[in-house]
């Protein structure tokens, strides 16, 4: 008689049996529950935020804030009028005249009110030449700002989308007195910082390269494919195009030569050398050089291959560096601004200069002194006659207002991190003592 398999095999053992029946279940309640399985996953997704995104916490909070509070506060005392114009804008407004840079940074969003295209600003600047065409008049008007931009791309590796932008700006002169007063502003607010490192300044002026491509006659697409091999540095390509470009040998000397503003106008043509605006140019070059150097014992350095604004820029550019840092601190320079009032139909330029900052990068750099931290003793506030109450409250008060953090705690185990200090009654009287 043949034996079917099944017959064959031994009998399971109870653990066996208990093992399967337990699987089944723990199988069964996850299907019947499945958001249980994911829900520690999805909550821990939707915390996260995006790249380059991140929170300002507790110290560095702290700080940013005071940065903000003393750096306006400083350009306040210099004259500069203090504006804070809005998040959102109209993109035709926000974006009139902007580089495409500027166009690919800013996010764009639909007004639900009107239908229209609005735009979160990712540069203040741009508002601020908006607000000089209706209250600036045609005189010098001076104007500083503190606000949040965002970007729809970090700026670098590891750069911020969301950088607390603060600037000033300068309308109404075309002189290189302005881009001087910028200067030595943006040097006495640094200097009134705790900072670790020294800022470096490099100097260019876009106008140099502009007058040569007027009179070498430049197409566009030279234009662009000239400041791309500037960009990367790309001297043997460079040299290869410049040979079949008039002027050819001074846009090859730009890149040679651009760090040595004396060099460079010995070698330049003779065509280059003659020109009014590319004199100017080397000379407002020379003389701001030479006023850092001399008013504020600064590094400086010189290149006027610096094209990264030059749809944007007219004239003095400059970057601020902190250490060896691949990003700037600052970046400033020469702009047009707009006619205001009846000047405005005229659509007639207006000069203007500026610069701006990401404050938060200011974080690394800078310490605040370090903060008095006082708790009330609780077991002395939960005793205190209503006369000794008053009189706690009244020295609390006292301790604000001289910058300490007072902490009454809500219960036994309330305590703030990195208390130094314990305010207790002693001697029928409050005391303060260290801990």
């Amino acid at each position: 008689m043949s034996v079917s398999p099944d017959f064959a095999k031994p009998a399971p053992s109870n653990t066996t049996n208990q093992a399967a029946t337990q699987h089944a279940n723990d199988a069964a309640a996850s299907n019947s529950t499945p958001y249980l399985s994911h829900f520690s996953s999805d909550v821990a997704n939707s915390w996260l935020l995006p790249d380059g995104v991140v929170d300002v916490l507790f110290e560095d909070a702290h700080k940013q804030e005071v940065l903000r509070h003393q750096l306006t506060k400083q350009l306040i005392s210099h004259g500069y009028q203090l504006v804070s114009p809005p998040m959102i804008e109209f993109t035709e407004s926000l974006l009139s005249g902007a580089s495409e840079d500027l166009k690919r940074q800013t996010f764009k969003i639909i007004d639900q009110l009107t239908g229209r295209l609005m735009g979160l600003r990712a540069d203040i600047t741009p508002q601020i030449l908006r607000i000089d065409a209706h209250h600036g008049g045609t005189g010098i008007a001076r104007y500083c700002y503190a606000g949040d931009v965002i970007h729809t791309l970090p700026s670098g590796l590891f750069g911020s989308r969301t950088p607390l932008q603060l600037g000033a700006e300068i309308f109404g002169c075309a002189s290189l007195a302005a881009d001087i007063e910028l200067i030595d502003v943006l040097f006495t607010m640094v200097n009134t910082l705790n900072m670790s490192a020294a800022l470096h300044i490099d100097l260019g002026h876009v106008a140099i390269f502009k007058r040569l491509a007027e009179l070498a006659q430049l197409s566009d697409h030279d234009t662009e494919q000239l400041m791309h091999l500037y960009a990367n540095k790309n001297l043997p390509e460079l040299k290869r195009v410049c040979q079949s470009l008039p002027l050819g040998d001074d846009f090859y000397a730009l890149a040679r030569l651009g760090h040595d503003i004396t060099n460079l106008l010995a070698r330049l043509s003779e065509t280059a050398q003659q020109d009014t605006q590319v004199a100017t140019a080397i000379n407002e070059l020379q003389r701001l050089k030479t006023h850092l150097q001399e008013q504020w014992q600064c590094p400086v350095s010189i290149d006027v291959t610096e094209l990264s604004g030059y749809h944007y820029h007219t004239g003095i550019v400059f970057n601020g560096y902190i250490n060896s840092e691949t990003q700037p601190l600052v970046r400033g320079g020469r702009f047009d601004g707009m006619q205001s009032g009846n000047q405005l139909a005229l659509n007639q330029p207006r000069e203007a200069t500026g610069f701006s900052m990401d404050v938060s990068r200011l974080l690394a750099h800078t310490q605040l002194e370090a903060p008095i931290i006082v708790l009330v003793d609780y077991e002395a506030l939960s005793s205190a006659s209503q006369e000794q109450m008053q009189t706690l409250l009244q020295q609390i008060e006292s301790l604000r207002q001289q910058g300490y953090r007072v902490t009454m705690p809500l219960d036994i185990a309330d305590c703030p991190v990195g208390m130094t200090h314990r305010l207790s009654f002693i001697d029928n009287h409050w005391q303060l003592q260290n801990i």
